[in-house]
């Protein structure tokens, strides 16, 4: 494991493992959310993302948290590991809510509320984003690890295990 991305609905838990998996691989760890979003509230322009984060994937190694659909192929080409955080709709939209008015590093601002639009985008991760993700997911089988938490508490024991030096794929978390 050198080459990580880690996916999933907006609070699924994604940054949280990241920083877990960071902390026990020592690799870098880049949050797409930082790439995209300014401090000001507003975005790099889409040339700008892809610019940066194609000097990401170049490097050899590191950890990148984030979906940014129009972007997946290319991580999913460089990587060697996938980890997808498919959790429940409402441990998502709990997790999204329980981190508004905290400081965070995936994040250049602190979220003050709840925005509706931003609920509605976690609402819409089942139906449409994560079909598209399990696609390519299917595409790449065989060729990437690929492990797949239907809770957080999967997601706690692998990284327990894996901290602790043992085998953490489990069959409960594959395609």
């Amino acid at each position: 494991m050198l080459k990580i991305i880690i996916l999933g609905s907006p609070g699924a838990g994604k940054s949280t493992f990241a920083r877990r998996l960071r902390a026990a691989t020592n690799l870098p760890l880049y949050y797409l959310d930082m790439l995209w979003h300014k401090p000001d509230q507003t975005n790099v322009s889409r040339e700008e993302f892809d610019r940066q984060l194609n000097e990401i994937v170049k490097k050899d190694r590191w950890i990148i948290d984030g979906n940014y659909q129009r972007t997946l192929e290319i991580r999913l080409k460089e990587c060697d590991t996938v980890f997808l955080m498919d959790i429940s709709l409402e441990e998502c939209l709990s997790g999204a809510k329980s981190r508004i008015g905290k400081k965070r590093e995936d994040m250049p601002w602190i979220e003050s509320e709840f925005d509706q639009e931003f609920k509605q985008e976690i609402i819409d991760f089942p139906k449409e984003q994560l079909p598209q993700i399990y696609k390519l997911l299917k595409e790449y089988q065989g060729k990437r690890e690929i492990v797949i938490f239907k809770s957080r508490k999967q997601a706690d024991d692998y990284l327990n295990e894996f901290e602790s030096g043992h085998s953490a794929i489990s069959d409960c978390c594959s395609i």
